[in-house]
């Protein structure tokens, strides 16, 4: 729950419940819970699958300690991190995302990790959540692949054609 409501708190989305405490439910539509976020935290690919629970339990000591100094009670039925409200989380992760403060490293990966979760989807095959309706890949307008699987584009990049293709390039766009 406090993963989730860091990584909301850095791509933000719309509630699942009306009782969902891990979003904050600041903005509509999916965040990067909804992308996946601890899908790929938990990915051995990331390196930090075997320190999220750390990360977990130091921001929410984090949290303990914003909360004394701002003089907020937190709600104990949920990990602190999560009781905060918005704009105190953002505080928050800025404290700990701003240089010199002795784990910054920590909080941008993870922050970084978060914001890959929406707008790469790495953790998840690209055509798969496409089709899926994957939050961050539509809202950046991806387009879907052709029927056979390939994407190709019928307009060019720079608005015109760069070179000609060469003539023994394969109908699969590979070089003969």
């Amino acid at each position: 729950m406090t993963l989730e409501a860091y990584a909301d708190t850095i791509i933000p989305g719309q509630k699942r419940s009306p009782e969902d405490r891990a979003i904050a439910g600041v903005s509509t539509g999916g965040g990067a819970v909804q992308a996946g976020a601890l899908e790929l935290l938990e990915w051995d690919a990331t390196g930090i699958h075997d320190g999220l629970d750390d990360l977990a339990r130091l921001v929410n000591e984090h949290a303990e300690v914003y909360a004394g100094e701002q003089g907020l009670t937190l709600d104990p039925s949920v990990p602190p991190f999560v009781a905060l409200e918005y704009p105190d989380r953002v505080a928050l992760i800025l404290r700990l995302t701003k240089p010199g403060h002795p784990e910054k490293d920590f909080w941008v990966m993870l922050s970084l990790f978060c914001n890959m979760s929406f707008d790469s989807a790495a953790h998840l095959h690209t055509a798969q959540a496409l089709a899926d309706g994957h939050p961050g890949l539509a809202a950046m307008g991806l387009s879907h692949p052709d029927a056979d699987g390939l994407w190709r584009f019928k307009d060019f990049g720079y608005g015109r054609e760069l070179a000609r293709l060469h003539p023994d390039t394969t109908s699969s766009g590979s070089p003969a």
